[in-house]
């Protein structure tokens, strides 16, 4: 080689690829042994299995990245600056998780560690009518974007608004009516968060305040969402003795407001309502042959995660939290909301299904965490129901709890769902540093190699084109990204390679600071983030 030509050049003139395969717009195409290439790529992942995430077939082949995107698929040889080899493994679009909580912890721990290490290249936070824009860190979504845009960031990330941050901004805390001002007031500061970015409206009609709008209060905010033709994502007002009720209430308010529909983290809570997941299957697909577009998530677990204010009726969590200690302080009300407490510990099937997963008081992280209330209880020499009030007085209302309130089977049953797809409700979390400091859900850091390992290698679910739909192509349609979500030419190289024989999640519920086994590298927007199992400190993410 002539030694004044730079390698670039030499490769550009001398680029020729062998009989191959080779994408397109129109899908993978066989290629001439004379076909070229105009130019070397920056990366090429090479001798793996392609899946494409449309749920077809896969195609062994490599993967060339350049300037942050997938530039073809094919046999394309060594032409490239980096040639990774993936023989044995599977080359996949990046996991998108279309329910997170991830918000400003990525403020934290930009690395984004418990998503990245499972293969997650995009979240979705602003969930279960929580989003920190228009009222609370952030007083817009262009705000919180620019921060996190600012701060740079390890994974792709996208919000929507929710419904129960706009209601505060507007009416505060309280469980007030709106009136037709007001209403008007929602409609106009939700128009400006979807002007700005925003995905659609989120609502956590079991929380306060959200769950005190009306339902007309809700469909003239969804109309604003059907505007721009968003997203409603829903965390219905009951998943458990009512569930039923609340799937219809979810689809007729979305027929209404002619809004696409996604039921968040779809569940039937409790053991004496296990039986109902068949029916709520059959709403949603009697709501799919009316013609609603609508879908659901569901992480693979059968326990949830909440706020142990979950154990105080909705009326009694108004206003500040220094309104709601004070009704704990107060015996005759303190009473009150024991017996409803009582009862949920009931429907759960006991308070020994109930496990304290943080706290913020050194003494109370030592003495209950991962502990359940029943243990707590008897620690603290008390009743469970004067434990859970104690504790919600002395850490101010934080601590969280996970509890085990579902079925195997519902959880099967779910997933497997044409319209189902798995979805963490989780967060970012660091297994050193801040974020280390609770015993979160361990969702958080295995939902999806849980996925695809637990239940679609192991338990035979689905084939692993179908499973690799569920977790790239479907929830990218359905959150409008339309440039992710697939292996073609064009689209931004989000990218896994993992071992389909070895992914499998590690974190348990007595230890979630643990990375999942199998995933090997990790590209976003084409820059390598995971390299064989270390990741890089790239930060390379997007607000979308």
């Amino acid at each position: 080689m002539n030694s004044n030509i730079s390698r670039r050049t030499f490769l550009k003139q001398s680029a020729l690829l062998g009989t191959g395969l080779v994408a397109s717009a129109g899908g993978l195409k066989t290629l001439s042994a004379n076909t070229r290439v105009s130019q070397p790529f920056q990366t090429i992942v090479s001798n793996g299995l392609i899946y494409s995430g449309d749920g077809s077939a896969p195609i062994r082949g490599d993967v060339g990245i350049k300037d942050g995107k997938i530039a073809a698929l094919g046999r394309l040889g060594d032409y490239a600056d980096h040639v990774i080899d993936a023989k044995g493994m599977v080359i996949s679009p990046g996991f998108i998780d279309i329910h997170t909580h991830t918000d400003t912890k990525l403020l934290q721990c930009p690395r984004g560690d418990s998503r990245i290490f499972q293969g997650i290249t995009t979240d979705a936070g602003g969930n279960c009518g929580g989003s920190p824009f228009p009222d609370g860190p952030y007083d817009s979504a262009a705000s919180f974007f620019d921060a996190l845009h600012k701060n740079k960031i390890g994974i792709n990330y996208c919000s929507f608004t929710g419904q129960g941050s706009i209601r505060s901004a507007v009416i505060g805390e309280w469980n007030a009516p709106a009136t037709p001002s007001r209403i008007e007031e929602m409609k106009q500061l939700l128009d400006i968060q979807l002007e700005q970015g925003s995905r659609g409206l989120s609502c956590g009609l079991e929380y306060a305040p959200g769950a005190y709008a009306s339902r007309e209060e809700l469909v003239e905010l969804l109309k604003v969402v059907a505007k721009h033709n968003g997203l409603f994502a829903i965390h219905m007002r009951n998943e458990d003795d009512r569930v039923e009720e609340a799937v219809s209430e979810a689809i007729g308010m979305s027929f209404e407001a002619g809004v696409r529909l996604q039921i968040s983290h779809l569940k039937a809570q409790n053991p004496n309502n296990w039986h109902k997941g068949p029916a709520l299957l059959e709403i949603i697909d009697k709501a799919r042959r009316d013609g609603l577009d609508i879908a659901f998530d569901r992480y693979p677990y059968i326990a949830f995660s909440t706020g142990l204010t979950t154990f105080i009726p909705l009326d009694g969590r108004q206003g500040s939290t220094d309104d709601i200690i004070s009704r704990l302080k107060d015996n005759a009300t303190a009473t009150e909301f024991g017996k409803y407490a009582e009862s949920r510990f009931a429907r759960l099937g006991g308070a020994q299904n109930v496990v304290i997963s943080s706290c913020s008081l050194q003494e109370n992280k030592d003495a209950y965490m991962g502990k359940n209330l029943e243990e707590c209880a008897r620690i603290a020499g008390k009743s469970e129901w004067e434990f859970v009030r104690d504790l919600l007085i002395e850490e101010r209302l934080s601590p969280d709890i996970v509890a085990f309130a579902m079925s195997e089977d519902n959880v099967r049953m779910f997933l497997s769902h044409p319209l189902a797809m798995p979805a963490s409700d989780g967060s970012v979390y660091s297994p050193a540093g801040p974020l280390s400091l609770t015993i979160p859900h361990p969702r958080s850091y295995g939902t999806f190699p849980r996925f695809l390992g637990k239940y679609c290698r192991d338990g035979k679910l689905m084939d692993l084109s179908q499973a690799i739909k569920k977790v790239s192509s479907l929830p990218a349609s359905r959150l409008g990204l339309k440039d992710r979500g697939l292996l073609v030419p064009g689209y931004r190289a989000d990218i896994v390679v993992f071992n389909q024989a070895a992914i499998i999640d590690k974190a348990t519920f007595e230890d979630p600071h643990r990375f999942p086994e199998g995933i090997h590298h990790i590209w976003v927007n084409g820059e390598h983030t995971l390299k064989n199992g270390k990741h890089t400190g790239a930060l390379s993410g997007m607000v979308l």
